[in-house]
């Protein structure tokens, strides 16, 4: 057993897995090496929302560069406001 190779995944401290890899694997049973363990064919639980397709990344993108843009406006017409609120020196 202690000659048998290991598992070569990381753990959540960095450090490599020291579980013996199971037969004709490159990882142990608690890391993907069982029968009929990982992901399904296709994967099929990716595309159960729809976030990351490019249409929603880009739909978001512009959306934040149109919010980007309202703000500025709003930034501007707040710094024209009192700019016109200022009192105008006297002159005689």
């Amino acid at each position: 057993m202690s000659s048998s190779p290991r598992c070569g995944a990381g753990t959540r401290e960095g450090h490599a897995c020291r579980a013996p890899a199971m037969r004709g694997k490159l990882r142990c049973r608690m890391h993907g090496g069982a029968p009929a363990s990982g992901a399904p064919r296709g994967n099929g639980n990716a595309k159960r929302h729809g976030a990351f397709t490019r249409e929603r990344i880009a739909e978001r993108r512009a959306i934040r560069e149109l919010l980007d843009d309202a703000d500025k406006l709003l930034r501007e017409m707040a710094s024209e406001s009192q700019r016109a609120a200022r009192p105008k020196p006297c002159r005689r």
